[in-house]
């Protein structure tokens, strides 16, 4: 009998795509770091640069400016549906980085009274066009700095958002076929992680040696997201040897075409996808950007002495270490095959989550409590993913995280606020509901991501996956903005208190009312979960094969190994 040997790919071997995966991955873990690099640090803003709510929810709206409403988001996709993963790739992290840059410098010391704080306190104070449609990213009597910050935090939006489609596109090319849903699962889980590390490290910079300098915190983003674009190089070559072994070119054979935008947007299970998508991350990343001040302002904490071990920075970099042991050894967990190893990890996994939470309480700080948001996550991610990979339901776990998010907006609205006159209850009200919270966040990646395949062909994924952006940052710009116009609106005794100077501004930061957003984002939640059931009766009625699993050539390739093995 002769045997033939097997050639395989490089995305055939597990170690290599897994490796690939590792570098965007890591790539995100960066940018997801700077995405919210300031958002512990609000009340440091307010006090030293003079930013309201309002000049805060702007500047954060102003990420995805460009992305929708000069349509880069959809050029993003053409380019990379046109010039591949691994040319868009290295593109996004040069892009990202260049807006970093511009948000640090806006931020320094140096800005202050520099020709360009001048220029941008003077102009860009009425847009035409713009401002009548109530769309505008600047207003009058917003702080330059804020101003400037807000143009290098658009340039960085379109470099983040077009690293996303490009990640998620490169991940479908690597795992079509193999551990789809359980690779974008962990991609999100790692890259989540960022949240938890800027929560931890960005006050820590702002504060360091006691003395306030908020551009410190953005200049740490700086620094990995240079390492992203390493990242995003090293993955460049990979790709090539993947695409020089399969003879296929990066462009693809047939060139980008308008009409083909008619295939994408004449799908209903699309649209309701990508109205899920914009409700659901709607409802997550403008909340984490005001969540620590949401937790200072619903809790009490007390000040810990300069001279304790807890208020110094070595208890920082053991509570993150601890955060690593966390997200490790959960997520090793689900893929050991071995009881003797699974769960001695789960457990290691589950008392150092409980050693997290115990430091980031006695810490007294919002920034670390909310730390924990994405922990939870991180194990369950993956658990999630391998089940959407090899049992389906994508569209029912959707369907699920829209009811814990609505749980968790409205526990954070009525019911933390009722201990914060009980420290202790309340710290514990508040991790449980952002672990739920950060857990509800994991369905997504796990389910929504992996089901765009199977509504659009091969040839225009890139440009659907650039829709569904496209459609989440109206979203992304929108709420933040009105997040930041409802609590100035809804909170008149701050305005009226730093008017006639009965108020500071370290006091006003730390003293508004959170009900009418959070209630706000509950809504988004509700609209979202009628979406999610709407989805489940199209998907029945049309057969879109939402609910089923990802990897169905498991049992065609066993009969057929079966056949050769007979033969």
């Amino acid at each position: 009998m002769q045997t033939t040997a097997v050639h395989q790919n490089l995305n055939d071997k597990a170690w290599a795509r897994w490796t690939a995966l590792g570098l965007l991955a890591f790539a995100m873990f960066c940018s997801y770091i700077f995405m919210d690099i300031l958002s512990p640090i609000k009340d440091l803003l307010q006090s030293t640069r003079g930013w309201d709510s309002t000049a805060f929810g702007t500047m954060q709206g102003s990420e995805t400016f460009l992305n929708v409403f000069i349509f880069f988001l959809i050029f993003a996709g053409i380019i990379l549906d046109k010039m591949g993963v691994r040319f868009t790739a290295v593109l996004s992290g040069a892009v990202m980085l260049i807006g970093a840059v511009i948000n640090w410098y806006a931020l320094t010391d140096s800005f202050i009274d520099s020709p360009l704080d001048v220029w941008f306190t003077n102009h860009l104070n009425y847009i035409p066009g713009f401002q009548e449609l109530g769309i505008a990213p600047f207003y009058k009597g917003m702080p330059a700095s804020a101003k400037f910050s807000a143009v290098g935090f658009m340039i960085f939006g379109c470099g983040v958002e077009m690293a996303g489609i490009t990640v998620s596109r490169g991940i479908v090319k690597w795992f079509q076929g193999r551990e789809m849903a359980l690779a974008m699962g962990s991609e999100m889980a790692l890259a989540r992680l960022g949240v938890a590390t800027c929560m931890i490290f960005s006050p820590m910079f702002a504060e360091l040696g006691g003395v306030i300098d908020v551009s410190r915190s953005v200049a740490f983003g700086v620094v990995l997201l240079m390492i992203a674009l390493m990242m995003f190089i090293v993955y460049f070559f990979m790709d090539r040897k993947l695409d020089k072994q399969t003879n296929i070119k990066e462009e693809g054979d047939e060139p980008f075409q308008l009409k083909d935008l008619g295939k994408i947007l004449s799908s209903s299970g699309f649209w309701l996808v990508a109205l899920l998508c914009v409700l659901y991350y709607s409802a997550i990343f403008p909340f984490q950007k005001y969540a620590v001040n949401m937790l200072q302002c619903n809790l009490s904490f007390t000040d810990v002495p300069a001279d304790s071990f807890w208020a110094s920075n070595t208890v920082t970099v053991i509570q993150y270490m601890i955060m690593i042991v966390v997200a490790a050894a959960s997520f090793a967990s689900n893929f050991s095959k071995k009881k003797a190893i699974k769960y001695p990890m789960l457990a290691l996994a589950i008392v150092a989550l409980v050693t997290f939470c115990y430091m980031g309480y006695m810490r007294q700080s919002a920034s670390t409590i909310f730390a924990v948001f994405p922990l939870l996550a991180v194990g369950i991610t993956p658990i999630l993913g391998n089940y959407v990979d090899n049992k389906g339901k994508a569209a029912s776990m959707l369907v699920l995280g829209s009811l814990l998010l609505i749980a968790c907006h409205l526990t954070f609205a009525f019911i933390l606020p009722q201990f914060k006159q009980s420290p202790l209850a309340g710290v514990t009200v508040a991790y449980l509901t952002i672990l739920v919270l950060g857990a509800s966040f994991s369905l997504v990646p796990a389910s929504l991501w992996p089901s765009v395949p199977k509504l659009v062909d091969k040839k225009i994924i890139g440009s659907a996956y650039a829709l569904i952006f496209w459609i989440q940052n109206i979203g992304l710009w929108l709420f933040p903005l009105l997040i930041g116009k409802v609590l100035d609106n809804t909170n008149p005794q701050i305005t009226e208190g730093l008017a006639n100077g009965t108020m500071t501004e370290e006091q006003a930061a730390i003293s508004y009312n959170y009900t009418a957003p959070l209630v706000m984002l509950a809504g988004l939640g509700a609209a979202a979960l009628v979406l999610g059931l709407i989805l489940l009766r199209i998907n029945k009625v049309k057969k879109l094969g939402l609910e089923e699993p990802n990897i169905k050539e498991s049992t065609e390739t066993l009969e057929a190994e079966t056949e050769s093995a007979e033969m």
